[in-house]
This record gives structure tokens, C-alpha cells and sequence, in this order.
């Protein structure tokens, strides 16, 4: 049987199957990688510096068998780690990880194309200012695209940007972590993303005051747009409790989502 993985290689630098050639601002044409480098430890960014690869879009990974399915990661399991102001710019983040980018700081992630998650593919673990994902696309993740854990800023508010994304065949694009042990308010904003076949768009912890505000976003096959739970800081599964806009934690309108 020809496993998950390697239809999504096969179809990686190609428009995704499922649909036609569509150019958009985020859209479902993916780079070829020129060549691949397979770590034996992750790449670390420094602070308020970026990583741009000699030839754009190569390939990073931490070699065969390195996803473990849905076991929880740490530092040491990511391809990337980005230290506060880092940007990471034109990688493809191969399908062989555990982990894909940690973000130890505020970051910024501009035209980075992921090929599959193991777990998840961005963690953001800021303590103060704002992340920013700009452009790019993941294909095929079952789990989660981005776990927000830490703390920002915008304002007084945490905050997480995220713009022009295409993504395909996924569980949750975006979660406020629900069960750390350390919890804050967290806002997201989510503009002109182009998600199809999917469970969740956003989850938020409306307990905690999360925002989710999106706008101009293309939502084929997905489920729910925005979920909101009741989090918790002791671990236990944070408990659903509505989902849809209500003016006040989902922040859109209908005219906001298109199909």
C-alpha cells in the first residue's frame, strides 16, 4: 500500500490534486525543491537575523524515520529553531521530521512550504511581541498546523499574524493551546487563506479571552471555521463549547468565507 507520505511527495511541486490551477494570492502551487539536506540537529536562527538557503527553497529535514506519529516533541526534534525577531525564508520543510519550526521568540515565517506534519509543524513559544506567517502552504496534515503555547504582544495582547497560506487535507490549521500549564490571552488574525478538505480553521480558548479575527479567507470542505473551548492550565482535554462567529471570541462575518 503506498502510504499518505508518499503521495503527498508525489504531488509536491505540482498543483494540488484535488483542484484545478488557481493563482491567488495564497495559492496551491508548491515549490520543487532543488536538493535536500537531511540534519542530524536542528538549525538554530539567530536573534533578529535570517535564514535563507544558498538555493531557495531546498529541502530540510531530520532524515528517514524521524516522525514518530503523534508523539509529543521537543526543541531537539525540530528542523528549525527560530530565536526572538529570527526569520526563516524559501525553505521547504521535507516530510521526514518530527517537528518542523519552533518559535523561541517572536519570528517570522515568509514563503515556507511544508510537504507533511508529523506533529506539528509550528510551534509558537513567544513570551513578547508578534509572529508573523507569511505566504506558503502545507499539504496533507492530519493533526495540527500550528500550536500556539507562549505569550505576545500586539498592544497588550498576544498575537499571531498569519496571511496568504494555502492548506490541504488537515486537522486543525490553528490552536490556542488548550491545556498548558501556563496560560494567556491569544489573538490570531487569519487573512487570505485558502484552506480545502479540513476539520478546524481556528480554536480558541474563549475562557481565556482568545480572539480569532478572519478575514478574506477561502474555506472549501472545511468543517468548522472557528471552535471555541474552555482551556485549561492543569492538562486535562479542554472541553468544546461553540463554534461560529459571535461578535465577540470569532471574530468574521459569512461574507468573510468563501468557497
Amino acid at each position: 500500500m503506498i502510504s499518505s507520505r508518499i503521495i503527498a511527495l508525489a504531488i509536491f511541486g505540482a498543483v494540488a490534486l484535488a483542484n484545478p490551477l488557481q493563482r491567488r494570492t495564497a495559492t496551491n502551487v508548491f515549490p520543487s525543491p532543488p536538493t535536500t539536506s537531511s540534519l542530524s540537529k536542528p538549525i538554530t536562527v539567530a536573534a533578529g537575523t535570517t535564514f535563507t538557503p544558498p538555493q531557495a527553497y531546498t529541502r530540510y529535514d531530520r532524515g528517514s524515520g524521524a516522525c514518530q506519529g503523534q508523539s509529543e516533541g521537543g526543541d531537539s526534534d525540530a528542523v528549525f529553531l527560530l530565536q526572538e525577531g529570527a526569520t526563516l525564508s524559501r525553505v521547504v520543510i521535507g516530510a521526514n521530521q518530527s517537528e518542523g519550526v519552533h518559535c523561541l521568540g517572536s519570528c517570522t515565517l515568509d514563503h515556507v512550504f511544508f510537504e507533511d506534519v508529523c506533529e506539528d509543524a509550528i510551534t509558537i513559544k513567544q513570551t513578547s511581541g508578534t509572529s508573523r506567517i507569511n505566504y506558503g502552504g502545507v499539504l496533507l496534515f492530519s493533526f495540527l498546523l500550528i500550536q500556539h503555547n507562549g505569550n505576545g504582544t500586539r498592544s497588550q495582547y498576544p498575537f499571531l499574524i498569519f496571511l496568504q497560506f494555502y492548506v490541504e487535507d488537515f486537522g486543525k490549521l490553528y490552536r490556542s493551546c488548550g491545556n498548558c500549564g501556563t496560560q494567556y490571552t491569544r489573538q490570531v488574525e487569519i487573512n487570505d487563506v485558502w484552506a480545502v478538505n479540513g476539520d478546524v480553521l481556528a480554536g480558541i480558548n474563549s475562557n481565556y479571552g482568545d480572539t480569532a479575527t478572519i478575514r478574506t479567507t477561502r474555506a472549501q470542505n472545511v468543517d468548522t471555521i472557528c471552535l471555541r473551548y474552555n482551556g485549561n492550565d492543569d492538562g486535562d482535554e479542554p472541553v468544546e463549547v461553540g463554534s461560529g462567529p459571535d461578535s465577540k471570541y470569532c471574530l468574521y462575518s459569512t461574507s468573510d468565507i468563501t468557497s
